[in-house]
């Protein structure tokens, strides 16, 4: 049922809006700004929720009275910040929010995505035993070339790539680990069953991908990533070294404390 104030928006929402074109050289540049500021206004301010379908291009030139590549601009702009999605043949939609997982423990992917109600996949790619290199060998405290676990697999969260994980992992802490069948369980979620952990280093860069990287995580080899490198030791020794490779448009890294320094539970 309409309330009078979703009628009034309604209404305000199809009434013809002109942009200020400014004087300067940027003038078509603050256009597009402006249409994109129109939409990421409404998807904040609540009025359009996540899997609201957004006005079509033609809807948008005719309200806003500018080009068709003005407001494919702000579409195309707005899909790379990850806060629209498209659809081939369907239309736009506001995005889901992006979820966030914690740096300051080692999070259960699976797990969280398992508790948002979506659908989890791993795929594993490789998992081999292969000789260190130095840097790996200096990560792991192992010597140059001694055999060293290595792991490949994708995470998806409802078919959606949201996490390569390129994974080296001791032999010496944790020996059962290339017998596993990675597609019933995860890396992560085997090591932390079978191997106590009790010193993590993480370290989080913003990265492009590589061509191959892009291709295994669908999407665009231009959109930026984020990169974060875990080491973890149990009782003094190396366990694990492993990059997780995140599309940022689709996920978000961060952590909570308290200012005691403790880290939040839940």
């Amino acid at each position: 049922m309409n309330t009078t104030a979703q009628r009034r928006r309604t209404r305000n929402e199809r009434t013809p809006t002109k942009l200020a074109r400014r004087p300067d050289a940027g003038g078509a540049l603050a256009l597009y700004q402006q249409v994109k500021e129109f939409i990421t206004a409404r998807i904040q301010d609540g009025s359009w929720p996540p899997g609201h379908r957004l006005p079509s291009e033609n809807e948008l030139v005719a309200q806003f009275g500018v080009s068709r590549m003005t407001v494919n601009r702000a579409f195309r702009e707005l899909m790379d910040q990850g806060r629209v999605v498209r659809v081939a043949g369907v239309g736009s939609f506001v995005a889901e929010a992006r979820p966030q997982s914690t740096l300051l423990r080692i999070a259960n992917l699976g797990e969280e995505i398992r508790r948002r109600g979506h659908e989890y996949e791993c795929r594993l790619l490789l998992l081999q035993r292969a000789s260190a290199s130095l840097e790996i060998a200096t990560s792991l405290d192992l010597a140059t070339g001694e055999s060293v676990y290595h792991s490949v697999c994708v995470h998806l969260e409802n078919g959606v790539p949201v996490q390569l994980e390129d994974r080296y992992v001791s032999p010496r802490m944790a020996p059962d680990f290339i017998k596993q069948d990675f597609r019933r369980t995860s890396p992560s979620e085997h090591l932390l069953r079978s191997v106590p952990l009790d010193e993590i280093e993480h370290v989080v860069d913003a990265v492009l991908p590589t061509p191959e990287q892009a291709d295994r995580l669908e999407m665009p080899v231009t959109q930026p990533c984020l990169l974060l490198t875990r080491r973890t030791w149990s009782r003094g020794r190396p366990v694990t070294l492993v990059r997780c490779l995140h599309p940022a448009a689709r996920y978000r890294l961060g952590s909570r404390f308290r200012t005691e320094g403790q880290p939040a539970s839940g």
